[in-house]
């Protein structure tokens, strides 16, 4: 389960240059506000000085916290739950970061519940915290102990993520600070299912609105509702994680769409995807959707990529239009198969999905870089090993493109949950089989590979000439970024507990959230203090 990646010249010619930010470039530094640092999703930043190695430190005996006198080059390190999936989130002198509630920091909220974490950039300190219900539904729609496996994402004031209960929420940076604002129903919201609401205290997350994508858009969400919202402009792109029942057999909700676009300041839906994705889907949809933009004004390109449950990369019209129902519809420009050909028909016989040899869905975010579309395909850590891909495509087509505009693919690679990073021109990618490669994006053309010995759910950091990725037996890989590996170069350091996150840069600190701590460090840091108290 996931809890919760024509020639060259010909098409240079075609698609004009781009500024570094539309391009994706790792020229970027300062806060990382939402997964993949911007619409591109590149995985990729410019920073300095960060750390080639350190120390996470060490536990205090059979507890689960970690002495900071036994740290190197940490600055702080922030106790999370027992299962963490979601990636760290840094904007304005605010750190957020979702888990479950295995380490409670509020007594008022006891068991299985979701967390998200607001904490202090300079200290890890809680300044307030979004506590959520469970579904109660189980590993149908709700899987127990999983915690928010959104990345939020910071807009000026408000934060926006998807919970656990499949909503699309925002919230307030400011918590209960300055008032409770806009939905006013915190306390019935966290005591769910009582009757009784829980007094709202100073602590409190501020939600401001809610969209509930089960009753507003009939989804059926598999195992667990997971998707980086996008904002672009005055709009919020949104994967709503529909998908089959618990025993794989049917989708209870065929007709439901994959994406929808809704307005940032209200929460109204303005749009959704009309393809018959949900007819198609393999298992579900946590991928998080990405934006294209490129050309110059008057010649524009504009496209909301999404990496379908169908193992097809779709790109949609942004605008919505009104169709004969009055509904308003994400308009498909285009799809690739992201498949070979191969993986789904082999000898006349179409293979089964879930099957080494077969098909596997996009369950990485698909990157832009370049007037480029970069996606790998991957399937559940559950489902095993298995085939994979790499494809770049371009994206100036319309209808199927599968034959026509990609640029090139790689078959080396396994399955992978990996999103891309490309900066230089070289893009890397991790695979669940634990190896990272390094290619050229502009060509295909392997340049190296290194084998991490363990299976990976995160996604490569490009950042400071370096390349971070960490895995399931509990390492964060440092390897050199560039087109040769010195092998004597890569640095290995234990975490602790087991990497499921991506690793990210901001403001010349690296985060790093294992299953049970988030970790901010900083060459030259001090020891990162006193073990936490509990709260509340």
């Amino acid at each position: 389960m996931s809890k919760f990646c024509f020639s060259g010249p010909l098409l240079l010619a075609i698609v004009p240059l781009l500024s570094a930010q539309e391009a994706g470039e790792a020229t970027r530094g300062g806060d990382w506000p939402t997964w993949g640092h911007d619409a591109s999703r590149n995985m990729a930043c410019e920073a300095s000085g960060l750390p080639t190695g350190f120390k996470a430190g060490e536990f205090i005996g059979v507890s689960d916290e970690i002495d900071p006198n036994t740290t190197e080059n940490v600055r702080w390190i922030s106790k999370l739950g027992s299962q963490s999936y979601g990636n760290p989130t840094i904007a304005n002198g605010r750190v957020y970061v979702g888990t479950n509630n295995d380490a409670p920091r509020d007594k008022r909220f006891k068991g299985d519940r979701c967390v998200l974490n607001c904490l202090d950039e300079a200290t890890g300190d809680l300044i307030w915290q979004l506590n959520v219900p469970k579904l109660g539904t189980g590993k149908v729609s709700d899987w127990e102990f999983l915690g928010i496996c959104s990345s939020p994402t910071v807009d000026g004031d408000r934060v926006y993520l998807v919970t656990n209960r499949c909503e699309v929420m925002c919230l307030d940076v400011n918590g209960m600070t300055d008032g409770n604002q806009g939905f006013a129903g915190e306390g019935l919201y966290a005591a769910w299912p009582e009757k009784e609401p829980l007094p709202v205290e100073e602590h409190d997350a501020d939600i401001l609105w809610t969209l509930n994508m089960i009753d507003e858009c009939g989804v059926f969400p598999h195992n667990i509702t997971t998707s980086a919202v996008l904002v672009v402009d005055d709009a919020l792109w949104v994967t709503t994680s529909n998908g089959v029942d618990y025993g794989h057999v049917e989708t209870p909700a065929p007709f439901a769409p994959c994406l929808i676009k809704v307005d940032k300041m209200s929460g109204e839906l303005i749009g959704e995807e009309a393809s018959g994705l949900s007819q198609r889907i393999f298992h579900s949809n946590w991928t998080s959707p990405a934006y294209l933009r490129t050309g110059e004004e008057g010649n524009r390109l504009e496209l909301g990529l999404f990496g379908g449950p169908d193992g097809f990369v779709y790109a949609f019209d942004p605008e919505p239009v009104e169709d004969e129902d009055g509904y308003l519809i994400l308009t498909e420009r285009w799809r690739c198969d992201a498949n070979r050909a191969d993986y789904r028909v082999k000898d006349g016989k179409k293979l089964k999905y879930a099957t080494r040899n077969g098909p596997s869905e996009v369950l990485s975010t698909v990157i832009s870089w370049g007037g480029r579309v970069y996606a790998v395909i991957g399937q559940d850590p559950e489902h095993g090993e298995g085939v994979g891909r790499l494809v770049c495509i371009d994206p100036s087509g319309s209808g199927d493109v599968s034959g026509t505009h990609v640029v090139w693919s790689y078959d080396g690679i396994n399955r992978s949950m990996s999103t891309p990073s490309i900066a230089d021109g070289l893009i890397y990618v991790a695979d669940y089989s634990g190896f990272i490669y390094c290619l050229d994006a502009l060509t295909g053309e392997l340049l190296w590979r290194h084998d991490t010995m363990a299976h990976i759910w995160g996604s490569t950091l490009v950042a400071d000439g370096k390349v971070y990725i960490g895995n399931e037996d509990g390492y964060l890989t440092i390897l050199p970024a560039g087109r040769t590996l010195d092998s004597k170069k890569v640095v290995e350091v234990d975490m602790t507990s087991p990497v499921y996150s991506s690793p990210v840069a901001a403001n010349g600190v690296l985060y790093v959230a294992t299953h049970t701590h988030l970790f901010a460090i900083e060459a030259g840091a001090s020891p990162a203090g006193k073990p936490e108290k509990e709260g509340k």
